[in-house]
């Protein structure tokens, strides 16, 4: 790889529902995250009415500090158990399309610090990189402890 940073930007986006606290739930986005990359995270708020009226915020948020982003990655890997570790290598073909890496993680996992995959209500995270091929981010994966 490159010298340049392999990452151009990461999206992040969640969803508050009415029974939870919004400041939770951005806790819980800041909490995968370095405190480089929180300093300045500012959540864009759009709301939205669920299928039965119920009132839904969506929290988005692009992050930009190509020098940190990776840190990012490697906090994440960090908080990961071996188990999900093992689980997105074997499903890696599924998480990446057209240089991106897409992440769902638990809110709630989130919250108390840990880092855990899920489909149901999740973070999602898309860590684009630039000009790389699948062999090159699941490298950079490898790389920061992402995958085994």
């Amino acid at each position: 790889m490159s010298s340049k940073p392999p990452i151009a930007y990461i999206d992040l986006r969640v969803f508050q529902h009415a029974t939870e606290n919004p400041e939770k739930v951005q806790t819980a986005v800041k909490n995968l995250l370095t405190e480089e990359l929180t300093e300045n995270l500012i959540f864009q708020k759009t709301t939205l009415e669920g299928h039965h009226g119920n009132p839904i915020t969506l929290f988005t948020a692009r992050l930009t500090d190509k020098k940190n982003m990776p840190h990012a990655l490697k906090k994440i890997a960090d908080h990961l158990s071996s188990i999900d570790k093992e689980e997105l290598d074997r499903e890696i073909n599924l998480h990446i399309e057209k240089c991106n890496l897409y992440l769902r993680l638990d809110k709630q996992s989130a919250l108390l610090g840990n880092a855990k995959f899920t489909q149901t209500d999740p973070i999602h995270i898309k860590i684009h990189f630039k000009d790389k091929t699948a062999d090159e981010i699941i490298e950079f994966c490898k790389n920061t402890g992402l995958l085994p």
